[in-house]
């Protein structure tokens, strides 16, 4: 007897990967909706997250590069993307050029070149394991590396850069903060 179409299982009771669905909470922050503004307040200036996810790239060398361009202005970024020779400047080229024609696109940015970098940063992907072959019999287990790439691009243009604190004040801030804290189970 052959079996009808019912009697097989729904789609979603087919096992799939669980890692497809998780942890895009970054690209839904492009879907926040603020309040409306108050007549004579300041335009509020459009921001645009994006990201890349599974780069097969080390997390650790991605942050230097992600570091390297927090704070900058895009075309400023993108020029010391260009004259880097690391594998992930170039990936991390590509996904600010994604983000500059989403900001246009979808976020009625009006000019390109008015945007700077607020938030540059990686994180570590999920990994695969495989199997290293040693001589003799043995072996070893090694990792295949993957990282994500989050960037987070804001209009208008980047604020000036603060000033290092000495190490006067960071003492005193230090002190102030010890002497704040509250330390519980005590008289």
């Amino acid at each position: 007897m052959l079996l009808s179409s019912q009697s097989v299982l729904p789609q979603s009771h087919i096992h799939t990967s669980a890692s497809l669905d998780i942890f895009r909470k970054w690209e839904k922050k492009n879907k926040i909706v603020y309040p409306p503004q108050l007549p004579g307040e300041p335009r509020r200036p459009a921001e645009i997250y994006h990201c890349r996810r599974q780069i097969k790239y080390s997390k650790d060398k991605m942050w230097y590069l992600a570091k390297l361009i927090r704070g900058m202005s895009i075309d400023q970024a993108l020029a010391q993307l260009e004259f880097s020779d690391k594998k992930g400047a170039r990936i991390i080229k590509e996904i600010l050029l994604e983000a500059q024609d989403m900001a246009v696109r979808d976020h009625n940015v009006e000019f390109r070149s008015n945007l700077y970098i607020a938030e540059s940063t990686s994180g570590r992907g999920q990994y695969l394991k495989r199997i290293r072959y040693h001589g003799r019999g043995r072996f070893g287990i090694m990792e295949k590396v993957y990282c994500h790439y989050f960037v987070k691009l804001v209009e208008g243009p980047p604020p000036p850069p603060e000033a290092p604190k000495s190490a006067v004040t960071h003492a005193q801030e230090y002190i102030q903060e010890l002497r704040n804290r509250t330390i519980i189970h005590t008289l």
